[in-house]
């Protein structure tokens, strides 16, 4: 099982650093503010197998990464979830906007829309 998160967590990092020589990065700040969207993404790999999987275990770092990302700028959780970044790297939105509840986190934005998912 530990194999296929490493090579599933490999393969997202070789996927985005490819679709980083073709994506440019925007100046403006959006959700993330001035982190773009892959970056945001990336550090949110340890979630890798918790977002595509409801039976999955959460990693402990997951949980400290969501958390801080929730304090630091809420909309990007949200963001990064529903990319075609994540999309791609196997995360279902509608599995993955349930971590902060599974992390048990008790300053999540609970009842809050994200796309057409709300945050339980």
């Amino acid at each position: 099982m530990a194999s296929k998160t490493c090579f599933a967590l490999a393969m997202l990092v070789v996927y985005l650093l490819a679709t980083g020589t073709v994506l440019t990065n925007v100046e403006a700040a959006g959700a993330c503010g001035r982190t773009p969207i892959r970056s945001a993404a990336l550090s949110l790999s340890p979630c890798l197998a918790a977002g595509g999987n409801p039976r999955a275990k959460v990693p402990p770092m997951c949980c400290t990464k969501v958390n801080a990302l929730i304090t630091t700028a809420p909309k990007c959780l949200c963001a990064v979830l529903l990319s075609p970044i994540a999309i791609k790297a196997g995360i279902k939105p509608a599995i993955a906007i349930g971590i902060p509840k599974r992390c048990n986190i008790k300053r999540r934005p609970v009842g809050k829309k994200c796309g057409r998912y709300i945050v339980p």
